[in-house]
């Protein structure tokens, strides 16, 4: 194995802006040679990578995948800088690629250190060959896995064209009962919910004690700028913490396409005309840029106004 030094590793880096790991790798597979190290970067697509790295990828997929059986599914959000290149047809290849790697993985697993499904290298290195290639920066941001043990599915949903994804697990007392149409239906719909609605939770018990002190701050906040009296905000608090609970808490809040009913509601029938076990597990919701800030830049008219001299 070639020796490199520290002076020609930071000269590759200069000339190609690739990272300091990928230029020592390079310059040891050229065995010291600075131009064969160069064309390595350049076929590797790792050339510029690094200033594509700093930019913020806030566009992109949310995708999901199953397993044969339905009792594992994953979810992962990949991001690019722009919508333009999340409709590439090699980056939605990235992302089945990425989801297909998440579905063998451990759960918390590092999913950049995980083997690249049907080529070589891992995720990370197919993804920082991509950004050369594409000329934007991408980063597998986040996933998840729900598993379900015993009769039931794990149900997936990916709304707007992968905006919004939903990770859903379902028991039930029995597979035949996980065959029903009805109960399909019911775990679909609830899927369809969850992306609509946003629930955080799965019912009011679970919510922390933390978040419904911080939500009751805020209405006692809201009730002191209404001049609201001292003596009259804990009791008007607290009926605004129950309003809020139905509003966060997935088996508390109306159904989209039966506002007539609960989702809890519709299980229970659901479980009545089923004769068997129906219980709503885990649920995962991604919903694509949440969390990321997104720069600030000047509108079209003061671009083209200052490319003018105005």
């Amino acid at each position: 194995m070639a020796q490199v030094n520290m002076q020609l590793v930071k000269e590759l880096r200069d000339r190609t802006q690739a990272g300091l790991n990928d230029c020592k790798a390079a310059l040891v597979e050229a065995e010291g040679h600075l131009e064969k190290a160069v064309e390595v970067i350049l076929k590797k697509g790792l050339a510029k990578s690094a200033k594509r790295a700093g930019a913020v990828a806030s566009e992109g997929l949310v995708i999901t995948r199953l397993s044969p059986d339905g009792h594992v599914g994953v979810i992962a959000e990949v991001n690019i800088q722009t919508d333009f290149a999340a409709r590439n047809d090699e980056f939605k290849a990235f992302t089945e690629k990425v989801v297909e790697a998440a579905l063998s993985a451990k759960a918390g697993a590092d999913l950049g250190a995980e083997p690249f499904p049907g080529g070589s290298g891992t995720i990370e290195e197919n993804r920082a060959a991509l950004v050369g290639k594409l000329g934007e920066n991408i980063t597998v941001r986040r996933w998840d896995r729900l598993t379900l043990d015993g009769a039931g599915r794990v149900h997936s949903y990916v709304h707007m064209g992968g905006k919004i994804g939903v990770l859903l697990a379902v028991r039930t007392g029995s597979e035949a009962a996980a065959k029903s149409p009805t109960f399909e239906k019911f775990v679909d719909d609830s899927a369809m919910q969850i992306a609509a609605m946003a629930p955080q939770f799965m019912n009011a018990s679970e919510i922390p004690a933390d978040a419904r002190q911080k939500q009751a701050e805020i209405f006692d906040a809201q009730l002191i700028e209404e001049g609201k009296p001292e003596a009259a905000r804990p009791k008007i608090i607290e009926g605004k913490l129950a309003k809020w609970a139905k509003e966060v808490c997935l088996l508390e809040q109306q159904s989209v396409l039966d506002p007539e009913k609960t989702v809890e509601s519709l299980r229970a029938s659901l479980a009545k005309e089923l004769g068997s076990e129906v219980t709503l597990g885990r649920f995962v919701r991604f919903q694509l840029g949440e969390g990321i800030e997104k720069p600030t830049t000047p509108d079209f008219a003061s671009e083209v106004a200052k490319m003018a001299g105005g």
